[in-house]
């Protein structure tokens, strides 16, 4: 019997999957920690964590997965690594962590990418680069060489957050072209490091770590590291891709015309285009997706909503710290539409969607005799699901074929108001998966270690759960109700 290993390494948390080659299934799963990692928030607009606390729940959540399903190490025969997208974390030549990472709902460096999609020409860089500059990791590197030249000074390598984890994992500091491409660092025209936004900053291409493929042994679990999860020395780390792309990934996602979603900390809709494509505008953004290769290049189109999770988490406690599940049954009472109550789920920073702005959360057409905790509720998780098909009808402007979208069961797809809004409000159809994105990344180090031949045999273990359809009653009310939200859209 042989397993495979999944982080996935959120903002709130970190997940370990352990599944079992020969079914494919999930045999174990840990999350610590139990309360949400904190994110630090030094001015408005800013958001920090400390990567060695990801370290540290790591190693806690590999130790639940070890008391939980206690399996014999030398068995593992590979590791794969999710995580959040776009974050800055930087390393001396020692491997010291030189400041807390900025994130990817970190607003700081909005102006510098915007400068810099105006000095280098729009045109130019949504040619080469499929998107603006905006707040993505090349311009939070800027902010550092701009605000905290000590900092910069010292820097060995830049890294992303799933590149930092694998560097505590095999003392190595690499990334792929996947993660270049997601802190636009990276040319789909010249399929070429983005030399021209690294000069039009100053910044120097040195500090680019070494480039590995998605799949394939990146490098091997060190005696250290062994030591501290309680695995075997030398286990192949053969799989790393950002949470999205591996999101898609996780759902078997790798064909043009395929959609994925995820509506947890972030909301995101994800879809593949075999063509260079973007918006004009840039409120969708295009990444390089884990299985491209230069004869058959595969873009995932994203659209992101940051505000998804913190607006059921303020939610929650708004209504007085009730269980997920109960806030979901809340939200059932009130009917289709909230009785005209309509919520602009924004308030976590820029959203992309909206230009890369700042954008405030905001109620409207609250009446005191009409509307009660339910309709608030209900509100809130229509206004995540509006605001997404918003994103959706740039998607499908940028030529993505949105029709039916998959998902895992989980976080807000196990709301019925939230999936049956989803469904009616975007005329898709819904396909819901038993997996997560620890599951995904455990699957991907399946096929970059061989241990799995091709993409079917690594999913042949993926079960779908159920399949939820618009229905024509129903698409009428909630396309009523959006196209009211959408006159709100600042």
């Amino acid at each position: 019997m042989k397993y495979l290993l999944g982080y996935d390494l959120g903002s709130s948390s970190i997940k370990a999957a352990l599944l079992d080659v020969a079914t494919g299934r999930c045999v174990a799963a840990a999350t610590s920690p139990a309360q949400e990692m904190e994110i630090a928030v030094p001015h408005p607009g800013w958001a920090e964590q400390d990567p060695g606390r990801w370290w540290q729940e790591v190693v806690n959540a590999t130790a639940q997965l070890r008391a939980a399903y206690p399996f014999d190490a030398a068995l593992l025969a590979g590791i794969g690594i999710a995580y959040q997208m776009h974050g800055l974390v930087l390393l001396d030549k020692e491997g010291r962590v030189l400041r807390p990472a900025i994130i990817w709902c970190d607003s700081r460096a909005v102006d510098i990418g915007n400068q810099a999609f105006e000095g280098l020409g729009e045109a130019f860089c949504l040619e080469n680069f499929l998107n603006s500059p905006g707040n993505f990791t090349a311009s939070k590197l800027k902010w550092v060489q701009d605000n905290e030249p000590a900092v910069y000074a010292q820097i060995h390598k830049m890294l992303l957050p799933g590149d930092y984890l694998a560097y505590r994992l095999t003392g190595r500091m690499q990334t792929t072209v996947s993660g270049l491409s997601e802190g636009v660092l990276w040319n789909f025209k010249r399929q070429a490091v983005a030399q021209e936004l690294l000069d039009y900053y100053g910044l120097s291409a040195d500090l680019l770590p070494e480039v590995v493929e998605t799949f394939a042994v990146q490098g091997h679990l060190t005696a250290d590291a062994a030591r501290a999860l309680g695995l075997a020395p030398g286990t192949p780390i053969s799989y790393r891709a950002g949470d999205q792309p591996n999101n898609a990934f996780s759902l078997n996602v790798l064909r043009a015309g395929e959609v994925a979603a995820t509506a947890g900390t972030s909301g995101v809709v994800y879809g593949l285009n075999e063509t260079a494509t973007a918006d004009a505008r840039s409120r969708v953004n295009s990444f390089v997706h884990v299985n491209s290769t230069p004869a058959a290049p595969k873009n995932g189109v994203l659209l992101c909503l940051n505000g998804t999770g913190s607006l059921n988490s303020w939610l929650r406690r708004l209504v007085g710290e009730l269980p997920y599940d109960q806030l979901n049954a809340l939200a059932a009472q009130a009917p289709v539409g909230a009785l005209g109550l309509r919520f602009l789920p924004f308030g976590n920073g820029a959203e992309r969607i909206l230009e890369n702005r700042p954008a405030a959360a905001a109620l409207h057409g609250l009446q005191f005799n009409v509307h009660g905790r339910a309709h608030v509720a209900r509100a809130a998780q229509e206004g995540i699901v509006f605001a997404l098909n918003y994103g959706m009808d740039i998607m499908r402007a940028a030529g993505v074929r949105v029709q039916t979208v998959r998902a895992g069961r989980a976080n807000m797809f196990l709301s019925p108001v939230f999936r049956t809004a989803f469904v009616n409000c975007g005329d898709v159809a819904l396909e819901l998966y038993d997996t997560d994105a620890a599951q995904g990344a455990a699957r991907g180090a399946g096929l970059g270690a061989g241990v799995y031949a091709s993409p079917a045999e690594a999913f042949s273990g993926l079960v779908r759960i159920s399949t939820v359809e618009p229905t024509p009653v129903l698409q009428a009310q909630y396309q009523a109700a959006y196209a009211d939200w959408k006159t709100l859209v600042p």
